[in-house]
């Protein structure tokens, strides 16, 4: 028996990568008879499009909608990613690897990073990512499955994607359609609330047209059509940590190694993403208008592309923050409605992500519980904060000096959670992490010893572990990685042999 106060009008305003995902994870609803979908959008309103790496929770989501990624692949010219390398972030000459998954063992109850800061600083220990898989093949640009005699816990591989966003969009809207998810093409004129509560009752379209509904879902961008300018949630603004407000993008052509990492390139003004996919590379300067101005950070980005550009140069404006709620009454607002933070971690998708998770976790009846919708809220500020603050630690743990960008950024104020983790850290390398946090301790380690974020001592308890024997210990990690890495097939290689997309039409590739 169907519960009677089931919703059964969901209208999701805006299409894009939010949207459609939203679509394809809710489609799910129609199979009770009585839900339907409804996706309102135009194609003559651009979508921002610019989100095109990830990380591996990504995979989570593909798999829940039961999604081959072969096919996947395929279909939005998509590679692997295994790792972020930062350029020139800790000074000028400098690089390193964010990569996925663990690095090295622990012993004994004692953590692995302690044992190396002991060992690295006796120069008995090699370069931390080296104990890393994902590190080192990704420096080798391989990718693929480790042979069964050399699997281990040292030898797991942690993936996550780059891809065309716009494809990936048009997949999830044949997947979601081919579900129930009805399309309706459309400007929004205006929208319709219940006089006695404020709730949205429906859109209204430019040609008259009236979509009512009982659950909104904003996927209208930076505006914020029902959120921001029908309920008025109110913004959050971090600009004071996060200058940058703007970027330009360009797709090129690539002629180089189609990497299984994004690369970020620190610039006098912020810095250029470069994301490598199988037909092109996306590619893409952020910068904060304060420090460098709109034609000097074009000229920077076309000086450094892999190829000849595909497209013109795309200025973007924008506002780090977030929505002060990210549901209000019916509405839940995802992607760059709820809020934004610059890509420099690839969380963007992630981000629409877990809106999409906890929505479907604390799916609403018509009643709208209360106590559902401020723990939504609570979850979704926690969550944007935390990943907040790791950029913020990116800007803040820089060595570049004489840049009025990276010493505003090395000296400003810090949110208090981020400066109780530091100053954790750099005493004696302690790292706890909270409320679920999005960001592993393997990867906030990453970031500060790679930008040389450096304790002032070690655990005493690797004190207590017989030297030799950690030595050997940590030789046999670093080995066992190597070898691993090098038995893993080259990246291109394996996206050519399983999952290579069809030849870009020439409107695409001129």
């Amino acid at each position: 028996m169907i519960q009677t106060d089931l919703i059964r009008n969901i209208v999701i305003v805006g299409g894009g990568t939010a949207g459609w995902m939203a679509a394809a994870a809710l489609s799910r609803l129609t199979a009770n008879g009585v839900t339907r979908i409804t996706l309102v959008e135009s194609d003559a309103i651009g979508t921002v499009g610019v989100g095109e790496a990830t990380i591996p929770p990504i995979r989570t989501f593909n798999a829940m909608l039961g999604i081959d990624e072969r096919e996947f692949l395929k279909a939005t010219g998509g590679s692997y990613k295994l790792a972020i390398e930062f350029v020139d972030w800790t000074r000028p000459g400098h690089r390193y690897l964010h990569p996925f998954g663990p690095f090295g063992a622990d012993a004994e109850g004692v953590k692995f990073h302690q044992i190396w800061l002991k060992m690295q600083r006796e120069g008995r220990a090699s370069a931390f990512g080296d104990y890393n898989l994902c590190d080192v093949a990704a420096r080798l640009n391989r990718f693929g499955a480790v042979p069964p005699q050399m699997r281990s816990p040292l030898t797991n591989v942690v993936w996550a994607y780059h891809f065309d966003a716009s494809r990936y969009a048009r997949f999830l809207r044949a997947y979601a359609e081919q579900r129930g998810v009805v399309r309706t093409e459309g400007k929004i004129q205006s929208v319709e609330q219940r006089p006695d509560d404020g709730f949205i009752d429906a859109v209204v379209l430019e040609d008259g047209r009236r979509i009512e509904g009982e659950l909104f879902i904003d996927c209208t961008g930076f505006r914020g059509l029902l959120i921001e300018q029908t309920l008025k949630a109110g913004f959050e603004d971090w600009n004071h940590w996060l200058p940058c407000d703007r970027a330009v993008a360009v797709q090129c052509l690539n002629e180089n190694a189609i990497s299984p990492f994004t690369r970020s390139t620190a610039r006098e003004g912020g810095w250029q993403w470069r994301i490598p996919l199988q037909h092109r590379v996306g590619t893409g300067y952020v910068y904060s208008s304060a420090h460098i101005s709109d034609e000097a950070a074009a000229e920077t980005l076309m000086a450094n592309l892999d190829g000849r550009a595909m497209t013109e140069p795309r200025l973007l404006h924008f506002r780090a923050g977030r929505r002060k709620k990210a549901w209000v009454k019916n509405c839940v607002a995802l992607g760059l409605a709820s809020g934004f933070l610059e890509p420099l971690e690839s969380t963007s998708i992630h981000l629409i992500q877990a809106g999409i998770t906890k929505l479907l976790a604390l799916f609403p009846h018509q009643g709208f519980d209360p106590v559902a919708i401020e723990e939504y809220n609570r979850l979704t500020n926690v969550q944007i904060e935390q990943i907040r603050d790791f950029i913020i630690l990116h800007y803040h743990a820089n060595e570049r000096t004489g840049e009025d960008l990276w010493d505003h950024a090395r000296t400003m104020e810090i949110p208090d959670s981020l400066r109780r983790k530091l100053e954790l850290f750099r005493s004696a390398g302690a790292f706890f992490r909270h409320e679920d946090e999005l960001f592993a301790e393997s990867s906030w380690l990453a970031v500060l010893i790679g930008q040389n974020v450096m304790p002032e001592r070690y655990d005493p308890l690797v004190d207590s572990l017989p030297e030799a024997g950690v030595a050997r210990a940590l030789e046999e990690m670093r080995r066992a990685v190597r070898v691993a890495a090098d038995a893993m097939p080259d990246h291109a290689e394996f996206l050519a042999r399983h999952c290579a997309a069809p030849t870009p039409n020439p409107p695409e590739a001129a």
